[in-house]
Order: C-alpha cells, then sequence, then structure tokens
C-alpha cells in the first residue's frame, strides 16, 4: 500500500525542483504533489559570483544546487529550455549554466525533465506570452503565497507546476484561468 500523504490521504508524494538556469543568478523553486494537491515547499536565488569567470560560477551553480538536492530530497528536477538570448555569448553562457544544472541533478539521481518557456507560460498563466509579472501573480496564488517569490524563483516554481501540468495545478488548487491581468 502507498504511504499516507501530508495531505490525509493514501498516495504517493512527489517533490519536485524546478530549476531556472542563468549564469548570474539562477532560481529554484520546490513543490510537492500527491496527483491531487500541490502544495509550496521552497524556493530562492542562486546568486553566483559575477566577478569571476565562468568556471568558478558554475561551480558555485554546482555546490549550491548539490546542497539544495539534499536539504530539499526532491526526486524530479524541471529545468528550462534555452531560449534565444539576446547574443551568441549569453545564450553559450546560459547553455553551459543549464548543462551543469542537469549533469547535477543527474549525478544526484533525479528525472530530469525539459520544457520549453512558452509551454511553462501556457501551463501556468494560459497563454505562452505571458509576462514575467503575469507568471509571478499566477505562482503566487495557485501556491497561496503570502507574498510574491523573487522573479527568477517564481520562473523555477512555474516550471515545476508545468511538469504537474497546468489544469491538474488549477484543479488542485482551486484557481480559475487567468486573463487580462487577474483571475476569473
Amino acid at each position: 500500500f502507498p504511504a499516507q500523504s501530508k495531505y490525509g490521504r493514501r498516495g504517493t508524494v512527489t517533490l519536485i525542483l524546478g530549476i531556472d538556469p542563468g549564469s548570474r543568478k539562477t532560481g529554484f523553486g520546490v513543490v510537492e504533489t500527491d496527483g491531487t494537491n500541490t502544495r509550496y515547499v521552497g524556493s530562492g536565488v542562486i546568486k553566483l559570483p559575477v566577478d569571476q569567470p565562468l568556471a568558478p560560477r558554475l561551480k558555485v551553480l554546482a555546490e549550491s544546487l548539490t546542497e539544495i538536492i539534499g536539504e530539499y530530497q526532491p526526486t524530479v528536477a524541471v529545468i528550462e529550455q534555452v531560449f534565444m538570448a539576446k547574443s551568441a555569448d549569453s545564450a553559450l553562457k546560459l547553455g553551459q549554466a543549464r548543462g551543469a544544472a542537469m549533469v547535477i541533478c543527474a549525478l544526484e539521481g533525479l528525472e530530469v525533465h525539459e520544457y520549453a518557456t512558452r509551454k511553462i507560460k501556457q501551463a501556468v498563466v494560459g497563454t505562452g506570452g505571458a509576462n514575467k509579472a503575469q507568471v509571478q501573480h499566477m505562482v503566487t496564488r495557485l501556491l497561496r503565497l503570502p507574498s510574491t517569490p523573487q522573479e527568477d524563483a517564481s520562473d523555477a516554481l512555474a516550471a515545476a507546476l508545468c511538469h504537474i501540468s497546468g489544469e491538474a495545478v488549477m484543479r488542485a488548487t482551486g484557481a480559475r484561468a487567468f486573463a487580462t491581468g487577474r483571475l476569473k
């Protein structure tokens, strides 16, 4: 039989680590779900030393993610796919940070999933063209947070919620679709 969940039902609770990678800062967010209910566990931003070359920054990212995984014990990681950045150099650095995050998650035994930014926004906000403020608003509402998480942490939480599925999140939290800047 499955273990008793924190929600009072029999079922398996899955901890999902969302990651919004960056070469200057990386957002992370952890949510748990039993397939019916979704709950916020933790989030934050890993600030990387911008005054150092890329390799030491990636080392800080790897060490920080290892520590976060050790603390929260997720079994699934969700990482935002690379989008076309302002410059090729920025895109390359972002790709390297993303790769470092993926390797650490894989080494720690997590199941790793990737989603395009538009898909994450579609799942959480209802439109792939949503702006950062809309994503933050919906993450705050869906997870019933007392305050709005930092932008990068909010994007990471949105990635984790996307993995659960936008419709399932809406059902589990009782939220309705987002349109024109506010919930319907």
